[in-house]
């Protein structure tokens, strides 16, 4: 059931539901698509996360009794929403040493060897559940629990725009130079953000993220070519 929670006087959270699925994901993106449809009055933003949305509105346009009857006429027929084809992100890596300091400490941990968990790591495609955080950042669901590890319990004051780490069963990609205590494991030459282009971000609500190992010879021709603006990332469809 959903349900409807004021938060202040300018907003609304929607929840869809209380637990991290991938059923209630696509409620939740079904939803924020026929909210922004419905080009309701007074809405001024629209923020979905795992299991709800926020709705912010503009209470001097739209009163709450009118907002939450606008809001709820979305609901009708949201199931039959269409949303998408999900598409997967092929995303290059490259592990350890420099670019992953603490791949030893993940195999350690996990008892397996740096390549076992490399290729666990790889062998997965990881659900896009949401945007935030920081521009571009990307929560993820679907990594492999073998390789879950605690975050650390210093974190850095700064880690580099590529950064890929793990943090209990989730695993990321840091879009940005910026503080974190994420385990990182190693660094993708893709650009996660770039507020010039039309569509800034690389990955949407509802991408698949599946990553593979390059080598550090791969790694700066890829950054090169990311650059200057000559690399094409591969998508494929989710089968």
């Amino acid at each position: 059931m959903i349900r409807y929670i004021p938060s202040g006087d300018s907003a609304f959270i929607i929840k869809a539901g209380d637990v991290i699925s991938e059923e209630i994901h696509i409620i939740v993106r079904r939803l924020v698509k026929k909210i922004d449809e419905a080009e309701i009055t007074g809405v001024t933003d629209i923020i979905p996360s795992y299991n709800e949305i926020m709705v912010c509105y503009d209470p001097t346009v739209a009163g709450y009794k009118q907002m939450i009857g606008d809001l709820r006429a979305c609901e009708a027929g949201v199931e039959r929403v269409e949303l998408p084809e999900p598409s997967a992100v092929h995303v290059p890596v490259i592990y350890g040493g420099e670019y992953g300091p603490d791949l030893q400490y993940v195999a350690d941990i996990n008892t397996m060897s740096p390549e076992e968990a490399v290729e666990i790591h790889c062998s997965a495609a990881c659900l896009v559940y949401m945007l935030g955080f920081t521009p571009g950042f990307c929560y993820l669901g679907g990594m492999d629990p073998r390789i879950a590890t605690p975050r650390r319990e210093t974190p850095r004051m700064k880690i580099p725009a590529g950064a890929v780490g793990i943090a209990g069963n989730q695993t990321g990609i840091y879009p940005i130079e910026s503080p974190g205590g994420w385990q990182l494991i190693g660094r993708t030459p893709l650009r996660l953000f770039d507020p010039q282009k039309k569509s800034p971000f690389l990955f949407s609500a509802g991408d698949y993220v599946k990553f593979f190992p390059v080598t550090e010879e791969e790694y700066k021709s890829i950054l090169t070519e990311v650059s200057s603006d000559r690399y094409t990332v591969r998508r494929t469809k989710i089968t």
